[in-house]
């Protein structure tokens, strides 16, 4: 009998009430993208992780928190694409949120949330990974990890945002959303170290009991 944690997938119900929102939001954004090359670039992500995840849900279902924060990346992450991260919408809003608060900001933040939610949510998705992979248990080195998976894919993403400078020149700035800051890499690795911790915190426990007893030993 195996000692690893055993997933609590969402219901049935849920499951494709998740996938059609993704699809539903993949389609619309689909049909007139402010930028067809930044619209493509950001959504692979979510085209490539939906057949991935279906054919391998008999043999490993994910967790229902798990799924959730999927679901809500991707959305983040076809927001960003539908109007590049510039000029979204809902970065304008927050921008002007900040601003009510006294925060002065001069750009559109919706970059620095996907950032944010590139730590946040592949947190999570490392940690159901280690538990249910490795004999890996709770503890130092399972934040470390953790932790360290996120901030490598960061740096990672960051190397394809260059290889893509380098390969579509000009026509790639949308999809670096730069705004002109000369930082920005380095704020977006460090936004991305922020969001997977503040994950850690806000959602081991609800993790571990959705991956049953055996993941807190």
């Amino acid at each position: 009998m195996s000692n690893h944690p055993i997933a609590v997938p969402p219901a049935s119900v849920e499951r494709k009430l998740l996938l059609a929102i993704v699809l539903i939001a993949l389609v619309v954004s689909g049909i007139a993208p402010k930028d067809r090359l930044t619209w493509l670039l950001e959504v692979i992500w979510a085209i490539v992780a939906m057949p991935i995840i279906a054919l391998n849900w008999r043999r490993f279902p994910l967790t229902r928190l798990l799924c959730w924060l999927l679901v809500a990346h991707a959305l983040v992450l076809i927001h960003g694409g539908a109007y590049t991260y510039a000029e979204t919408p809902l970065g304008f809003q927050l921008r002007d949120a900040f601003t009510a608060l006294g925060l002065e900001v001069e750009r559109n933040p919706w970059d620095r949330v996907g950032h944010l939610m590139q730590g946040f949510v592949p947190a999570i998705l490392a940690r159901e990974l280690l538990l249910r992979l490795t004999p890996l248990r709770r503890g130092g080195w399972l934040v470390y990890l953790v932790l360290a998976a996120c901030l490598s894919f960061s740096a990672f993403f960051e190397l394809i945002e260059w290889w893509a400078a380098l390969i579509y020149g000009a026509d790639a700035d949308a999809f670096l959303a730069t705004q002109g800051d000369q930082w920005d890499t380095q704020w977006d690795m460090f936004l991305c170290l922020c969001g997977a911790a503040v994950s850690l915190l806000l959602w081991s426990r609800l993790h571990d009991r959705q991956l049953g007893t055996q993941a807190g030993a």
